[in-house]
């Protein structure tokens, strides 16, 4: 997926309404995009490359029934999902994403019977259309994630937001109904609804509930600074190199007057 300037956004830049700029950040979790005073900007792309390139793990693959299973998988496992978040100081915008692990193998060992394989992230840059606005300073946030605790499992029930066959609601599957996503005190994703959750007949809400699932911070489970865990993997030999850091560069125009009632 790609982004593409919005048609009233283009047509106001070549007007000289608005001006086209970019802000780019990375090497660490925590940035802020300044916005001037008087002014308002209008954010509809990124280009997110991810945490974790250059690191190659070289792992066993057993023979298994004529497949291989792979015995390096802990180094990377928290590179294989990051998140970006926008605050504005009104709304809050998080984007998970699953980032792909590359896999090769070297010939067979026979002294060993088996094959090994070497395991790296695909740090390519991830595309993505938004349409934020924001009159305020931007906090822009990266980390990585590693569990998601599933805390409670129930059928959904028939209700009028869940229709039998359109739905899962009165289907027999039990499945995930809230959520642990990090922090001394987890985020509680509940689902389908923290609204009327307790129409669904699954009890009180608890105090963190949230209606959107995105990680905060926890350096157990995620969401952990990708600086913190390069530290930890290889000290500053991995924090220094440029492949291992993250990067993100954001694409937004920007007005140089006070934020419309009807932004489009």
């Amino acid at each position: 997926m790609s982004w593409q300037i919005p048609t009233q956004v283009e047509l106001d830049i070549i007007a000289g309404k608005a001006k086209y700029q970019t802000f780019q950040t990375g090497n660490g979790g925590q940035s802020i995009l300044q916005v001037p005073a008087n002014s308002f900007v209008v954010i509809f792309g990124y280009d997110f490359s991810p945490a974790g390139g250059g690191i190659d793990c070289v792992g066993l693959a057993l023979s298994n029934d004529g497949g291989f299973v792979s015995l390096s998988v802990d180094r990377l496992r928290w590179f294989e999902t990051q998140q970006i978040s926008f605050y504005t100081g009104t709304d809050f915008f998080p984007f998970i994403h699953h980032v792909d692990k590359k896999t090769s193998g070297v010939p067979f060992d026979v002294a060993l019977n088996s094959y090994r394989t070497i395991e790296s992230i695909d740090n390519a840059p991830i595309s993505r259309q938004v349409y934020i606005t924001s009159t305020n300073d931007v906090t822009i946030t990266h980390g990585l994630i590693l569990n998601t605790f599933n805390n409670t499992m129930n059928a959904i029930p028939i209700t009028n937001r869940t229709p039998q066959g359109l739905s899962y609601g009165g289907s027999p599957q039990v499945m995930n109904t809230q959520t642990n996503y990090g922090g001394a005190a987890p985020l509680q994703f509940m689902q389908p609804s923290p609204k009327d959750y307790l129409d669904f007949g699954f009890g009180l809400l608890p105090g963190n509930a949230d209606n959107q699932a995105f990680a905060t911070p926890d350096a157990a489970n995620g969401l952990l600074a990708s600086t913190t865990h390069l530290f930890n993997l290889g000290g500053d030999t991995f924090t220094s190199a440029a492949a291992a850091n993250y990067y993100l560069c954001m694409h937004y125009a920007i007005y140089s007057k006070t934020i419309p009632e009807q932004r489009g």
